[in-house]
């Protein structure tokens, strides 16, 4: 009977969560039953994650991500276990594993954006955890017997940044719309709250997701309209909301806490719009939730946003406040909805699992 391992210790994050959680729903009618899975969940989801497979097996791994336990404790779970495949789902791993594994690489952003600012930790920890970053991101997609994007553009990246020599080994994969999403009806109460007119941003507060540049651009907007920021409540959307109180947009720029996925499918189905201004994106989740509820898209004109969407959004520079202000008053001059519930049929989590699956078939032999 073959083995093999998931990492799922970010099973209740959002972003690569969603990922996980989706890959393993669709999993159990893909994969041979006579497969055993190993599923490696943090103690926090330990108990609430249950899957109806007998053939998947639980397994307690509560190690943070991007730490030296991971690089131990983690390495010697999974190692004890005997896997003949793992995945690793995020582009963080035990260094020194050195069994038969393929990888998730989601998106370049970590290493990309070299900044501190990314971080709340003092500069220098941050540089040297940098550096150690970009030696097991390195180490992971030269030793990976796979590795999975969500787009073509972050395989390219890929390419651009390490070597062409992993051209063959690198498969995009797309994702699709989370089906938690549409067992979930909308939370109505939030109309009390949200009578006006409003645009959307749903996402968190990193700084390569460009909100900041998003709210100096909104002030110039002169219209009856307010922008609702739907993200987690942490450190970074502290320092976004004393932006809102600095530029005397309270009133306008509304910010929505830890928004649940009925709040998320309210705001999907009453925006005027969605804006999404990232600079650094490996799919674009929110998009593709917004297409679904034919809500109108704004967003960045980065390479990964084409390839997804393609004409399908009405886009704008990331790095140019008045770009963002005149799609963000062209549009409300005259509303026009690009998106095309057609595009849908492209991105599915089911399709995702299957290919997957495929991978996994190949690298166990089956």
């Amino acid at each position: 009977m073959k083995k093999l391992g998931i990492d799922a210790r970010l099973y209740r994050q959002t972003g690569v969560g969603v990922y996980v959680r989706n890959l393993l729903y669709y999993l159990g009618s893909n994969l041979p039953s006579d497969v055993q899975v190993y599923i490696y969940l943090t103690e926090r989801d330990f108990d609430t994650a249950s899957f109806k497979e007998k053939n998947f097996i639980k397994r307690k791994a509560n190690f943070q991500w991007h730490t030296f336990s991971e690089q131990t404790g983690f390495l010697k779970t999974i190692l004890a276990d005997n896997l003949d495949l793992m995945h690793f789902t995020y582009f963080s791993y035990p260094i020194l594993y050195r069994r038969s594994f393929i990888s998730t690489v989601h998106d370049l952003t970590p290493y990309l954006f070299k900044t501190g600012r990314s971080s709340t930790k003092n500069i220098l920890l941050y540089k040297l955890k940098h550096f150690f970053f970009t030696r097991i991101l390195k180490s992971q997609i030269k030793n990976a017997k796979a590795i999975i994007t969500p787009t073509q553009a972050v395989k390219n990246q890929i390419l651009k940044h390490f070597s062409n020599k992993y051209e063959k080994k690198i498969h995009a994969i797309y994702e699709g719309l989370n089906e938690e999403l549409l067992q979930i009806k909308e939370n109505t109460d939030l109309k009390k709250s949200f009578s006006e007119d409003f645009m959307v941003y749903i996402g968190n507060f990193y700084p390569h997701k460009n909100v900041e540049r998003l709210i100096k651009a909104f002030t110039r907007i002169n219209k009856d309209i307010q922008l609702v920021l739907a993200g987690p409540d942490d450190f970074f959307a502290r320092r976004i909301q004393r932006l809102i109180i600095e530029f005397g947009q309270t009133k306008r720029i509304i910010f929505y806490k830890n928004p649940t996925l009925s709040d998320l499918v309210f705001f999907y189905k009453h925006a005027k719009a969605l804006i999404n201004p990232s600079l650094s994106e490996g799919f674009g989740l929110p998009m593709i939730e917004a297409l679904y509820y034919n809500c109108p898209i704004l967003g960045s004109d980065i390479e990964v946003f084409q390839e997804v969407l393609n004409k399908n959004y009405r886009s704008f520079d990331p790095y140019n406040d008045a770009s963002m202000s005149y799609a963000i008053s062209s549009f409300l001059e005259k509303p026009t909805n690009n998106s095309n519930k057609e595009l849908l049929k492209k991105y599915s989590f089911e399709k995702m699992t299957k290919e997957t699956t495929d991978l996994y078939k190949v690298h166990l032999n089956l």
